[in-house]
């Protein structure tokens, strides 16, 4: 998959209203979805066609059971 502008905005979106929803930093949920693991590439880039067209409550509650599931956060 080739990652644009659109691709990229979509994931700072995600990264940003995570971090809200957890009450941290987008600096840490970057990380969380990085360096612990690689839901960034392969969730949010992969899935971008789908995930895009979800409403924004949704997005964020599919991305955070999904860090659940893969146990990233404590």
């Amino acid at each position: 998959m080739k990652i644009g502008l659109k691709e990229i905005e979509f994931a700072v979106f995600c990264i940003e209203n995570v971090a809200e929803k957890l009450e941290i930093t987008g600096k840490k949920v970057f990380e969380l979805l990085t360096k612990k693991s690689n839901i960034l590439d392969d969730y949010i880039f992969g899935c971008y066609e789908v995930l895009h067209m979800q409403g924004k409550s949704y997005i964020v509650n599919d991305i955070i059971e999904f860090m659940n599931e893969k146990g990233v956060l404590e």
